[in-house]
């Protein structure tokens, strides 16, 4: 009886010394998390404060002078500047060509780069020399891209030499109804070697062993295409489409360069609106215009968000 009595006893304080040691562990635990919270903090708050000086703060300043009627006279008009910009001709224009240029290269950006990280990830002659040729174009200056783009399609350039080779007439291509076909080629140039090697990093990651199942099981290309590799690389997708969309809306320097601050309508697009804007002084209908921007912006990311999650869902652990 004492025996049994002694090694409940022993039982207890062994279980009540691993209580301690499991308690200790976890108080220890919890002290470092608070640490590496802190720590986090710490590193984490420049950055934040940065991004509340200069992005967060300076968009409330536009939104307020989006609502009053001018510097000077801060007189509250509610939506009287919205008006005024939506009726604006310039502004009607600028953002039926934006638009338009990023509804058409925006998904070529997105489809064609996918296409060639698919090409490449076969084996392929000259692999390397293929992928170094479509990366070429991120080294490359602005100012020598619109050199480039200028010695092909300038009205005596070298494109409308081999056309007057065959006795056809020469085209202004920069202000003819194929301007914003040329600009779309040069953004494409410029863009899919960065978006095609976001795909191939994001195609390395798809579980090789989903697609041997499906090799076992007699599944066609296409099957595995859509039913495995492209649910895995949505997150990748939505990414590669919203870098893709904001490099639509900076293809405005490309313009700029080739064509001036007032280029043939066609290319006119939002930011020449608000750069010709803000060089009038016309804060109420740039931050009105600005506002309206970032309010569709911000709508449509967010429905790609939703897009992508949707999608995406049965693939994410």
């Amino acid at each position: 009886m004492k025996a049994f009595r002694k090694k409940q006893k022993d039982e207890a304080q062994l279980a009540m010394a691993k209580r301690g040691r499991a308690e200790r562990k976890k108080e220890k635990s919890s002290k470092w998390m608070k640490r590496q919270k802190i720590g986090s903090g710490v590193y984490l708050a420049p950055s934040l404060l940065g991004v509340l000086l200069f992005y967060i703060l300076p968009f409330f300043v536009v939104v307020y002078y989006s609502l009053i009627r001018s510097p000077i006279n801060p007189e509250f008009v509610f939506l009287e500047n919205y008006k005024n910009v939506l009726g604006n001709s310039s502004f009607q224009t600028a953002v039926n060509n934006t638009l338009k240029f990023s509804a058409m290269a925006v998904p070529l950006a997105v489809i064609l780069s996918l296409a060639l990280a698919l090409m490449l990830e076969q084996k392929i002659p000259m692999k390397s020399q293929f992928r170094t040729f479509f990366l070429s174009p991120i080294m490359v200056p602005v100012a020598s891209v619109v050199l480039i783009w200028q010695v092909l399609f300038d009205y005596n350039g070298a494109l409308n030499e081999f056309v007057a080779t065959f006795g056809l007439d020469r085209i202004d291509w920069l202000k003819s109804e194929y301007c914003l076909g040329v600009i779309t080629v040069l953004y494409l140039w410029k863009n899919l070697g960065y978006n095609m090697i976001l795909f191939m990093a994001a195609l390395a990651n798809v579980p090789q062993e989903l697609l041997e199942a499906a090799d076992v099981e007699g599944a066609p290309g296409w099957y595995k295409f859509f039913a495995i590799k492209l649910r895995y690389l949505s997150p990748t997708v939505l990414f590669v489409t919203i870098l893709s969309m904001i490099n639509s809306f900076k293809v405005f320097r490309e313009i700029y360069l080739l064509t001036g601050k007032y280029p043939y309508d066609g290319l006119y697009m939002l930011q020449h609106f608000m750069n010709n804007t803000f060089a009038s002084l016309d804060y109420q209908k740039l931050s009105a215009a600005a506002v309206l921007m970032a309010i569709f912006m911000v709508g449509l990311i967010a429905l790609l968000f939703k897009a992508e999650d949707i999608f995406g869902k049965d693939v994410e652990g």
